[in-house]
Order: structure tokens, then C-alpha cells, then sequence
């Protein structure tokens, strides 16, 4: 498809997509490819795509319909954890002509430039057992806040989880790629880089794999600390095992490391954890989240947590309820569980009515509410740093303080990409 030159893309679930994305749009740009915005018309649309609830796949149905409608002689390729989990489904859907396995994505302008619009839809995907290598990934110019992925994969058989099935196993970058990367980042501006990965916490083990002794995430977060130019870093996610102790001190005493963890927990039952199959008990996470608070009163602590799960009894329900009311974070990330084909969870009966489930997570999202509520109020007539976005929206500009509280402003060019004192 030689003459294919406009290439658009749209992003679909987490921040690892988002990096992977940006990195796809840039190797397309540095083969002749012009990027185009996805409302566009472009050449090829690109959609990557994410698995983790259900809405994801039927939102991507609706986006290929309404290339159709916009661009009906254009290339549609899907990529994504969507695109391995389900390629033949995917392949099926009118429009779609190209689907990437986890394989091959890193392989995009090869295959668009092999694709021809008369084709049937064409599938390049393999065995998950078979993925191994990393491939460095991160988001630059899309906003101020930089994803950079540093592990892929998982290792973990949640009960409930595609993801493993969707990425392979765990692995990682090298910490000296990944120091590479983030100076190639500070050198074009970029003020605050997310970590971001699978498993971030599992991070060392290698392309393949292995186990690196001598690499773990906490020596990254100590060899990140002495990059220059870099100010902000966030950890996006990190499992309640894999935090330990040791991370959360040198967060604390870190002029670098925002005070601000997102922690999944999924339940705040330990007989849903078990059934989850999750590492830990809640006892453990109540541990984590009074050490952190005890080193850092200020932090902010944001909370997974998925509702409806098989078996998730009113009791158990009110249990996690009562758990996280107790619990001294900032704000949820609700999920209403949905079933996922190929895992253990689809077996587990009874299955909770998707009204009730959709009734609980209504009443997490207004705890999550309130609790962000008490968290600003805490901080009402402090000065914290502000690092502020470039986007402008209807006159107006947001930031995030270094604990993760949006502030919202008149638009004022000067502070894009900016650090501002800020009184709350």
C-alpha cells in the first residue's frame, strides 16, 4: 500500500497504550507517514485497543463503523490486547483489514504498506507462550505528563484477568535503557514521566524473562532519582505485594517521586480476594496504607477496586464497603466485573444480576466522591506545586499538584509545561 501517507490513531484503556501508541504514531511518522488527528480523514485509522472490561470491545465496533461512514476507502488495522485475545472475532467486523497480535505491532508500517483495501481482512498474530523481547515505548508532545513503559506482561493468574493471555509473560526493559529513554525525555521538555507497566512492581526481569538479580523496581526508582532534568515522577500502579516498605521511604524522603500511589486492592473481602486470586489479604494493604501515611500525611492514594464479582454477597459487599470507608485514601477507580472468556472466574457461581452490580458500583463512586472531597478539603489554604497542562478548554487550564489534586484556572500560556506555587 504504497500510497497509503495519512495515518490516524485511537487509543482505547490504559496508560501502557497510550505510550505504545505514541511510539507507534512516531516509527509511521519517521517512515514518511503524516499523522493526522483521528476526526480527520486519513489513509489509515489505527485503533489500539484494550481488553479489560467489556465496553472496550464494543466501543471498537463502534469506532470501525464510524471510519466507515467518515472514510469508507480506508485501511482499518486493529492492534491492541483486544486483537490477540480475540483476532478471528476482530477480523469478522466489517471494515476491519488488518488485525496485529502482540507479535507484530511493533511491525505496523510493514504490514500497512503489504495491505491492499480489496483484501479480506488479514490476521498476524501468534501464540501468547511465544512473545518475548521488550519494546521500549512512551508518550511525548500528546500532553505535559510523559507515559514511559518500563515492564510488560504478568505473571500473576488473577481470577478474573485476560491480560496475561493479552500481553505474555512478564519482562522488562534494562534500567539503563530506561535511563536513556528518560534522558532523551528531559531533553525535549518534559517536566513529570509515569511509570507504567503490566506488573510495574514485578520489574527486572528481562526481555525473556529471566530474573535479573541485580535489577528490581526499587533500583530504578534510586538510579531514576539522579537523572537530571527530569522533576516529577509517578508510579501509575503498583500491587500492594510487590510495595514494599523500603519503596514507600524513599518516596517519602524523595524530592523527585510525587507522594502519590494507586494501589489495586479489587476487593476489600478476603473471601472475594481468595476467589480472585489475588496475593494478598487486606489485612496487608490496610499495612501499606497506614505506613504511607504515617511517612506522608499529604499523599494521595488512589484505590481499583471491581464490584459484582461471582459470589460477591450483599455481605461481602457492605465488608468491602465498610473497609474502604475505614481506609485513609483519596479516591476509587471503580470496575463493574465483567466475564471474560478463558478465565477461571467465568466458572464461580452464583453470578450477581447486572443491576446489582451496576447499584454497587454507583455507591463506590460516590464514596470515591466524598473521599476526594475530605482529601482537597484537608489541603484548603496550603501552597503545593502545580505542574500545569497545555490543553485549553473552553478558556480554561488544568494542573495536578504534586499529590494529585486537579487544579482548574483561566488559560494562561505562560504556565503550559510549567511548575507553579499554587494556594489551594
Amino acid at each position: 500500500m504504497a500510497e497509503a501517507r495519512t495515518v490516524a490513531f485511537h487509543t482505547l484503556g490504559c496508560k501502557l497504550n497510550f505510550s505504545e501508541t505514541s511510539t507507534l504514531s512516531r516509527m509511521l511518522e519517521n517512515e514518511g507517514f503524516e499523522k493526522k488527528e483521528f476526526d480527520d480523514q486519513a489513509d489509515v485509522y489505527v485503533i489500539n485497543t484494550c481488553s479489560v472490561t467489556d465496553n472496550a470491545d464494543k466501543e471498537c465496533r463502534q469506532i470501525v463503523r464510524r471510519i466507515l461512514r467518515k472514510a469508507p476507502e480506508s485501511l482499518v488495522v486493529i492492534t491492541g490486547c483486544y486483537a490477540q485475545l480475540k483476532p478471528k472475532q476482530i477480523a469478522e467486523i466489517p471494515g476491519v483489514n488488518l488485525v496485529l497480535g502482540a507479535a507484530e505491532k511493533f511491525n505496523l508500517a510493514q504490514h500497512i504498506r503489504e495491505l491492499s483495501k480489496g483484501d479480506s481482512a488479514k490476521i498476524c498474530s501468534c501464540d501468547i507462550e511465544d512473545i518475548t523481547g521488550f519494546n521500549s515505548s512512551f508518550s511525548i508532545n500528546d500532553r505535559t505528563r510523559t507515559f514511559l513503559k518500563v515492564q510488560d506482561g504478568c505473571d500473576y493468574n488473577c481470577s478474573f484477568c485476560t491480560i496475561p493471555q493479552a500481553r505474555g509473560k512478564s519482562r522488562s526493559d534494562s534500567i539503563e535503557n530506561v535511563l536513556k529513554n528518560v534522558e532523551h525525555l528531559a531533553s525535549h521538555g518534559v517536566k513529570e514521566v509515569v511509570l507504567t507497566g503490566v506488573n510495574l512492581g514485578d520489574f527486572g526481569k528481562g526481555p525473556d524473562g529471566a530474573l535479573k538479580y541485580e535489577e528490581n523496581f526499587f533500583e530504578l526508582v534510586k538510579a531514576l532519582e539522579k537523572v537530571e532534568g527530569i522533576q516529577r515522577y509517578r508510579i501509575s500502579s503498583i500491587e500492594p505485594n510487590l510495595l514494599t516498605n523500603e519503596i514507600i521511604k524513599f518516596v517519602a524522603n524523595s524530592d523527585k517521586f510525587m507522594p502519590h500511589f494507586h494501589i489495586p486492592l479489587q476487593s476489600g473481602s478476603n473471601k472475594i480476594l481468595g476467589s480472585m486470586r489475588r496475593r494478598y489479604k487486606r489485612e496487608l494493604y490496610a499495612e501499606r496504607v497506614a505506613w504511607i501515611k504515617t511517612l506522608m500525611p499529604h499523599c494521595c492514594i488512589g484505590v481499583d477496586v471491581i464490584v459484582g464479582f461471582p459470589g460477591e454477597t450483599d455481605e461481602d459487599f457492605k465488608d468491602c464497603f465498610d473497609f474502604l470507608h475505614s481506609l485513609d485514601i483519596s479516591y476509587l477507580h471503580v470496575f463493574t466485573y465483567s466475564e471474560r472468556d478463558n478465565t477461571h472466574a467465568i466458572s464461580i457461581k452464583p453470578i450477581v444480576p447486572m443491576n446489582i452490580r451496576h447499584e454497587r458500583n454507583k455507591t463506590l463512586r460516590n464514596l470515591s466522591y466524598m473521599k476526594m472531597q475530605y482529601f482537597t478539603e484537608q489541603h484548603h489554604g496550603q501552597t503545593r506545586k502545580v505542574l500545569f497542562e497545555g490543553h485549553e478548554n473552553k478558556g480554561m487550564m488544568e494542573g495536578y499538584t504534586d499529590n494529585y489534586i486537579k487544579i482548574i484556572t483561566p488559560f494562561r500560556k505562560e504556565w503550559v509545561n510549567e511548575i507553579v506555587e499554587w494556594k489551594i
